[in-house]
């Protein structure tokens, strides 16, 4: 399969009052074109700094990218000019679908004014130079969507100004499924990374994000990054899963094969946790480490009951047991869920 994406090595460190957390290391992802992706992993594990970490949007004063390569398109964004890449990659090949979807939206503007800012910027057909378009007149507009200028048939040239209406902070606050669609949908992306896009939505309004995200799959050919730590929503979207602990992948997995056959101990161990139909709660013994002082190695061998000294020596090497299934383990299980060897 032809690679949209694909990060390699990637190592985030952050500065915090506590020292210097190891979030990242050394993180390889790939996505394909038309694949949903899905990133898994408790929370606090690196989902979100990788996702922000490909878009270039990490906190400056506080996140230092220690090495590592993203691949988008053929052109490593890491290294690329950050005018080229906010200009052509940022929110126009790459859309981002925030994990708070009220952060996306102002509460007091109407959506469909904030979605024309947007389409005024990075409108697909948009090339650079044209950002001194007026505004309305974006490439691919249709005339219903730009403001007319003309007076219509029967009405005066001479018009009173109204004032820009606000609508009360009350209402717009309740589209929180709309905001995540908005956010997906605009404008006709290569990429659209969606962290956690259905957290704080009911059922309902889940599907119907999970449906347009599989329906911009079918139909335009979208790629997906979807983060999440709900294993049944990856099961039900996802076409390949990466499973992620204390910033380091541990496998990736067509999902059947994901769910159905893990190789390592830590996704067996994860996919025990989910409550079972007669609600037994398992737990993963142990604790995670800090990213301050992380173990060496393989961060979860403190955890893991088929740890050697070999798996604190040093990170396992990615290794495959099956087209586009590999796994980080020196001891890898070979059997199916609910089997132990």
């Amino acid at each position: 399969m032809t690679e949209l994406l694909s990060v390699r090595g990637l190592r985030v460190d952050f500065v915090s009052d506590g020292g210097v957390a190891q979030v990242l290391d050394g993180i390889n992802l790939d996505v394909a074109r038309g694949e949903v992706v899905g990133l898994v992993g408790e929370s606090g594990c690196g989902k979100t700094t990788l996702a922000r970490a490909i878009l270039g949007v990490l906190p400056a004063t506080a996140a230092r990218i220690r090495g590592g390569e993203v691949w988008f398109k053929g052109a490593d964004l890491l290294r690329e000019e950050a005018a080229v890449v906010n200009d052509r990659v940022r929110g126009r090949a790459i859309t981002f679908i925030p994990q708070d979807p009220y952060g996306s939206f102002s509460p007091v503007f109407p959506v469909q004014t904030q979605i024309m800012d947007v389409m005024k910027w990075k409108s697909p057909r948009l090339t650079r130079g044209d950002e001194s378009r007026p505004p309305g007149r974006w490439p691919g507009a249709t005339p219903a969507s730009r403001p007319s200028s003309a007076p219509s048939p029967g009405r005066s040239r001479r018009r009173t100004p109204r004032r820009r209406r606000r609508s009360p902070p009350g209402r717009r606050r309740r589209c929180g499924g709309g905001r995540g669609r908005g956010s997906a949908a605009l404008p006709q992306p290569d990429l659209i990374i969606a962290d956690e896009p259905t957290t704080a939505l009911d059922v309902t309004i889940q599907a119907q994000i999970l449906r347009l995200l599989r329906t911009l799959v079918k139909e335009r050919g979208v790629s997906v990054l979807f983060t999440t730590h709900d294993l049944g929503t990856a099961h039900e979207i996802c076409d390949r899963v990466v499973v992620m602990y204390a910033g380091q992948e541990m496998e990736a997995a067509p999902a059947d094969a994901f769910f159905a056959r893990p190789a390592h101990p830590y996704t067996r161990r994860l996919l025990a946790s989910v409550p079972s139909p007669d609600g037994e709660i398992r737990d993963i013994p142990g604790e995670v480490p800090s990213l301050v002082d992380p173990p060496s190695g393989c961060r979860f061998h403190p955890r893991c009951e088929y740890a050697t000294a070999e798996c604190s020596a040093g990170r396992p090497p990615p290794r495959a047991l099956a087209p586009r299934h590999g796994v980080r383990c020196h001891h890898p299980v070979d059997a199916p869920v609910g089997a132990e060897p």
